[in-house]
């Protein structure tokens, strides 16, 4: 017969009266904090000191700029490393030269086409507009006078929110069409910080609006860091980040994607990150036709595939049956191992822009940047 081992009590009172308070004691314990575990990357003092030393000598308030920096990503959860810290200066530098509100020339002209071809999209005639220019605007001048005037893109906003909120017409026809879609010293887009700002609490005190934060240095540098770099993705090279900050994140990841299903169903795909087409499209885009045509082969029907796409937008698309078997599929047929990163091939296209430019030549620009910060990084950790 199998024995049952039962503890055995004491009966004595002094011990009965003792249970209450050891269980209280083994109950505090339990909830007790264990230990900190040691903090990666550079200490604070430490990251802040290398930042500054990194930083060009032409820049102004440099203890500022490492103190925003470092409270980018300490506010992140994101370990201070020369990797992490040279990746934001790299992208600082290559979108504004460590300027928070970065001057972009010709802006008043630029900006005048943009709000008549809005206008004309949406069907206001030229004399209307014309005629919401002239009213007086708050400190005194035409709103045409101020719009000749502006030279920065936070001067461009603000001057666009006060506009749509004085002028009926304008409030009526243009709210929520702020041209002004990107600022600061990272040149981040406002919709990224707005969203990023609903999902998780803005470190700073919001004065005016998420959107004027993004024109400020610590708010530029927070949402900015937060793109780059918060956020899962399956590279083992920087340069994939910096592609993904300027064409979207999992951009690259995607274009290999498509590269890999190009090879597999031998149709071409413009490798542009974008599996599927915007969700307000009703039609379907090339990458879906591709992926429709490997369905037998893949072992997958259309549904499902769609349903795999639609993860493109998220981390973990990498690990769907979907992108495993395209690849495995491709790599059979070109019997060579794929890259699972590629540089997206997208055209840049703002009115800011004077040439031709791609998110290629922007990655490997910033890329060079981050290099040599990383070789002075280094070369002060030697000295």
């Amino acid at each position: 017969m199998r024995k049952v081992f039962r503890p055995v009590l004491s009966r004595s009172p002094r011990a009965w009266t003792l249970l209450p308070a050891a269980g209280a004691l083994l109950l505090a314990a339990c909830s007790a904090p264990g230990p900190l575990s040691e903090p990666a990357g550079l200490g604070p003092t430490e990251a802040k000191a290398v930042v500054v030393q990194l930083l060009p000598e032409r820049v102004r308030d440099r203890p500022g700029w490492a103190a925003d920096v470092h409270a980018a990503l300490s506010a992140l959860e994101l370990p201070s490393t020369p990797q992490n810290l040279c990746a934001v200066l790299a992208v600082t530098e290559q979108e504004s030269g460590y300027q928070a509100d970065p001057v972009v020339p010709g802006l008043a002209a630029i900006a005048r086409r943009e709000i008549d071809r809005r206008a004309e999209q949406i069907g206001i005639p030229q004399i209307a507009v014309r005629a919401a220019l002239a009213l007086s605007s708050r400190d005194g001048r035409s709103y045409a006078e101020r719009l000749e005037a502006v030279r920065t893109e936070r001067e461009l906003s603000e001057l666009y929110e006060e506009f749509v909120d004085q002028v009926p017409l304008v409030r009526t026809l243009l709210a929520d069409r702020n041209p002004v879609r990107t600022g600061g010293p990272m040149q981040v887009g406002v919709a990224f910080a707005q969203a990023q700002a609903q999902q998780r609490r803005y470190p700073y005190e919001v004065k005016d609006s998420i959107r004027a934060e993004v024109f400020t240095r610590r708010g530029g540098l927070y949402f900015g860091t937060a793109h780059l770099l918060d956020y899962a993705a399956p590279y083992e090279q920087m340069i994939y980040r910096f592609a993904d900050f300027n064409a979207g994140r999992w951009a690259s990841r995607n274009a290999a994607f498509q590269q890999a299903l190009a090879t597999a169903s031998g149709l071409p795909l413009a490798l542009d990150g974008d599996l599927l087409p915007p969700a307000a499209s009703k039609r379907v885009g090339e990458t879906e036709r591709a992926a429709y045509t490997l369905a037998g082969r893949l072992g997958m029907d259309e549904a499902k595939i769609r349903r795999e796409l639609a993860r493109g937008d998220e981390p973990g698309f990498e690990r769907s049956e979907l992108y495993r078997r395209v690849f495995e599929y491709a790599e059979k047929l070109d019997r060579r191992a794929l890259p699972r990163a590629v540089l997206p091939q997208i055209a840049l296209e703002s009115p800011k822009f004077t040439r031709k430019l791609t998110t290629e030549w922007f990655a490997r620009r910033v890329d060079e940047r981050y290099a040599r910060c990383l070789a002075r990084a280094q070369a002060l950790a030697d000295a």
